[in-house]
């Protein structure tokens, strides 16, 4: 059964995101979309304001697939994200 997950993570660029995601054995196959095997993660980014004078970038993944798959690489990605990011 297909499950939808949605992340958003601070302090990483949309490069970064690519990268992992590939590292987890995903492809790009668009400017916003990265698929694996059993998932896809979509991710759009917006600049968000932290306090009145610091910006951060703030990426919004959408994780679509298996539930078995989705669990541990959504955990797996959030270890990655979380020493580049906030």
């Amino acid at each position: 059964m297909a499950t939808r997950t949605e992340r958003s993570f601070r302090g990483i660029s949309e490069r970064l995101v690519v990268r992992y995601l590939t590292n987890l054995g995903g492809e790009q196959v668009d400017d916003d979309t990265v698929e694996g095997e059993d998932w896809t993660a979509t991710f759009s980014s917006e600049t968000v304001a932290v306090g009145p004078s610091l910006q951060l970038t703030e990426v919004t993944i959408v994780f679509e697939g298996d539930e078995e798959t989705l669990e541990p690489l959504v955990e797996q990605f959030a270890q990655k994200a979380m020493r580049a990011g906030g």
